[in-house]
């Protein structure tokens, strides 16, 4: 017949082991903390141009939404141009470079997230094989489809005056 201690060691031995487990499980779930809704959207951006860099058009391409708009504003003699590229010839162009040529440096500064709709605001410097071409700001529009994030709108702007290098 075991004895009382036996009992009381068996007990205290599994709860050490619950404990343990449950020590365990919020280690690793802080560790691997959550991705926020504003990382999420932050990662497709960042994938974008790991994919530019990497000269990845198919990357490029897994960015945005089926039906995407890709425009750019620019300004000259006071005059205000607006142009509109299909994604697939930015992801064509993006395949002809060599990897590394094609490098965008992007600073976030604003995101804001209303349920599957969400607009990045992010000043950037553009530099094309090493050397600095121009700078502006890039507005995206965000829609997340089958809980993952893609580019449905990017307006930017395309300047060389002005910018901090």
């Amino acid at each position: 017949m075991p004895s009382k201690n036996n009992h009381i060691f068996n007990k205290t031995s599994a709860m050490k082991k619950v404990l343990s487990m449950l020590m365990m499980c919020f280690c690793i779930s802080f560790a691997t903390k959550a991705q926020t809704a504003e990382d999420s959207v932050k990662a497709v951006i960042n994938k974008l141009f790991d994919a530019m860099r990497n000269a990845d058009s198919k990357g490029v391409s897994a960015c945005f939404a089926d039906s995407a708009i890709l425009q750019s504003v620019s300004e000259r003699n006071d005059t205000v141009k607006i142009s509109t590229d299909p994604v697939k010839e930015f992801a064509d162009f993006i395949s002809t470079v060599k990897k590394g040529d094609a490098d965008e440096r992007i600073t976030y500064d604003i995101i804001r997230i209303d349920g599957a709709l969400a607009i990045a605001w992010t000043p950037y410097q553009f530099y094309y094989k090493g050397n600095f071409s121009h700078c502006g700001v890039d507005s995206y529009q965000l829609v997340k489809i089958n809980r993952e994030w893609k580019i449905q709108y990017l307006i930017d702007t395309r300047r060389k005056k002005g910018c901090k290098e």
